[in-house]
């Protein structure tokens, strides 16, 4: 099994790695789906699992690869009756296998993400490199004659390079082989890499399977859930990245900003700018970005639906998206202003401009989208 680290791409920060969570929370129809096939005998050879991140799709391809290597394959009776074919991907902690996985020691099963560059620094996209590997992995783990398992987390994070290089696999895969690719954008991935895979759609978590996935994870959670619920959008890796970076709190703040418009509070958004610009604040100013991006979402929202979302994600955030986005029209304009503002408040970010600045061009821009 390839080596994973506390901080690696695979992983939701302060969370367990998506191996050591043996429950998923929400995602039955995909989990009935696969062991159907499974049960049918027309299991594919690799799995394509979709869905926005954070809502289980690694915690599922670890699950499937667990049972993958701990079921053996169906047999004839013989003299024997068979054993009962299983009813869910559940295999129990003592089980070898969940041993082996559990220390990252199971040599039937191997991942693959983003790794270090020479300069020691984590690559933005999965290289033909990180793909090759897997010749050997393959050569190695064949001699058992065991089930093996691929995971590629995620499979629209490989550059041109290594995508040809899965695809050739894709199109000659080894024998008791599967592949698991996770992708959060499909469509980023080659037509080719899609059409040989069979998809798992996975799922928003309900406000009920969110908290139990938080629960899951040891997360402390806040005094109003609903907030969170209505922010993380269904997703667990974001509600604990809200959690880890006082993102209610964030929320709450800009909701004051926005709640002066069409005319503007400078003192809070000059204090919005200071905390950006603050020394060790680029995860919260990226935070704020991400932020931006939800209450602008919701304020089109509420101009075209006629009404705010709800449960409200903060304290009288309902009434303040009723007066900025009264109509569809408005919607329609904050729908208009959200991809140019968020578009050019990344690129600032991109090109390493003055944080404070950056934030104080966005609120005018709020501003005058306000006004309009």
């Amino acid at each position: 099994m390839s080596d994973d680290t506390d901080t690696g791409p695979d992983r939701v920060p302060g969370a367990p790695h998506p191996r050591e969570t043996l429950r998923l929370f929400g995602q039955d129809a995909a989990e009935a789906a696969f062991l159907d096939a499974f049960q049918s005998g027309r299991m594919h050879h690799a799995w394509l699992i979709t869905g926005p991140k954070g809502i289980g799709k690694a915690t599922l391809a670890w699950r499937i690869a667990r049972f993958l290597v701990a079921t053996p394959p169906a047999q004839d009776d013989g003299l024997f009756a068979a054993p009962p074919p299983p009813q869910s991907l559940d295999i129990p902690p003592e089980n070898p296998v969940a041993r082996r996985m559990l220390a990252g020691a199971e040599p039937g099963v191997t991942s693959i993400t983003r790794t270090l560059s020479d300069t020691g620094r984590l690559r933005d996209r999965i290289v033909v490199d990180d793909v090759r590997k897997l010749s050997r992995f393959f050569g190695l783990s064949s001699a058992d004659g065991g089930h093996r398992v691929v995971i590629v987390d995620a499979a629209d994070e490989m550059n041109d390079s290594a995508a040809n290089a899965l695809l050739k696999m894709l199109e000659e895969p080894p024998k008791r082989s599967t592949l698991l690719l996770i992708a959060h954008q499909p469509s980023r991935l080659l037509p080719t890499i899609r059409s040989r895979c069979r998809t798992l759609r996975l799922k928003p978590l309900s406000p009920d399977n969110l908290a139990a996935a938080l629960e899951q994870a040891s997360a402390e959670m806040p005094r109003d859930p609903g907030a969170l619920a209505a922010l993380a959008g269904g997703s667990a890796g974001t509600a604990l990245d809200l959690l880890a970076g006082g993102g209610l709190e964030l929320y709450a703040r800009l909701m004051e900003v926005l709640g002066s418009l069409p005319s503007l509070d400078r003192q809070r958004a000059l204090a919005l700018a200071e905390m950006a610009a603050a020394r060790d604040a680029g995860a919260k100013f990226d935070l704020l970005l991400d932020l931006l991006d939800i209450a602008m979402a919701r304020l089109a929202r509420t101009g075209a639906m006629g009404e705010p979302p709800r449960p409200e994600a903060s304290p009288g955030e309902a009434q303040l998206l009723a007066k900025l986005a009264p109509s569809p029209a408005k919607g329609q304009s904050w729908a208009a202003a959200a991809a140019a503002i968020s578009a050019r408040a990344r690129h600032g970010r991109a090109v390493n401009l003055d944080p404070a600045a950056l934030v104080l061009d966005t609120v005018f821009q709020l501003q005058q989208t306000a006004a309009e």
